[in-house]
């Protein structure tokens, strides 16, 4: 199912033993579009410091309350490696983050969660069935670091709150604007930019996926399509207040003669599984 990232910022983080703090905001790396960190402000907890949780800690959501429930304790998060949410975060934070946790690397492999396509399967020896210690450069194999650090490993790890509000830009001209995110709650890719529109066509919202992009300036806020405006004014319209199921997301990918995304990733889970 999908839900709308602006729907989860607010959500409880439950440790086994205590409350976390609330969910601030989420990092996605640019390159596959997939939530790698949820953003958690732990308020009075710890002095107000900001803590990176991933997907993998994460268990079944509980969503009519509004909580996240993660296989970590409060003694984890408390001696976690310090990682300044206001400046980027680099591969080796990630690798003494991760390394922290006991919990695999995200990068390399076939799936969008290195061997697995979503973050909570293969995850023995992780979290609360591994003793927590604290992780530095000496504790990293070097050829795994430098797989880390290598040209294309750096990540590009993105700040969805940033990136509401940026401008996108059809082939003839500007579109609307980015005002929300439909994630996969199976394995947390972004699946749609919500678009609006309404400076062109009052009240009316669509959905882009991140693989027809073509390309993102950070510094001047705007995302680029290969896409006519009339071409995505014809789309189907997006509806908030309605269930997003495949038939709907057929019809938007057939509107723009394209493949779905769940062909592929159905097939790379299927050679997953026989690995």
């Amino acid at each position: 199912m999908l839900r709308n990232l602006k729907d989860l910022q607010g959500y409880t983080i439950n440790a086994t033993d205590g409350d976390i703090g609330n969910v601030d905001d989420f990092y996605f790396d640019d390159d596959s579009w997939v939530i790698r960190y949820f953003v958690v402000d732990t308020g009075a907890w710890l002095s107000g410091r900001k803590v990176l949780i991933s997907p993998m800690a994460i268990g079944h959501p509980n969503w009519p309350d509004r909580q996240l429930p993660v296989s970590i304790t409060q003694d984890q998060v408390r001696h976690s490696p310090d990682v300044n949410t206001e400046k980027p975060v680099s591969r080796q934070h990630e690798i003494w983050l991760l390394g922290f946790y006991h919990f695999p690397y995200y990068w390399g492999g076939a799936g969008l969660w290195g061997g697995s396509a979503s973050p909570g399967i293969s995850l023995e020896g992780a979290g609360l069935n591994a003793e927590y210690r604290p992780v530095d450069s000496g504790d990293v194999p070097p050829a795994t670091f430098e797989a880390g650090h290598g040209t294309h490993n750096d990540p590009h790890l993105r700040s969805c709150k940033a990136v509401t509000g940026y401008h996108i830009a059809a082939i003839d001209g500007d579109i609307g604007h980015v005002c929300g995110m439909l994630v996969d709650e199976h394995s947390w890719a972004i699946r749609y930019l919500i678009v609006d529109t309404s400076n062109w066509w009052r009240g009316h919202q669509v959905l882009i996926a991140p693989p027809w992009i073509v390309g993102v300036s950070w510094t001047e806020n705007t995302v680029t399509l290969d896409l006519t405006r009339r071409t995505i004014h014809d789309a189907p319209p997006y509806d908030p207040t309605a269930p997003i199921d495949r038939e709907h997301e057929a019809g938007i990918y057939g509107h723009y003669g394209l493949k779905g995304y769940w062909v592929d990733e159905d097939a790379a889970e299927s050679v997953i599984e026989k690995q």
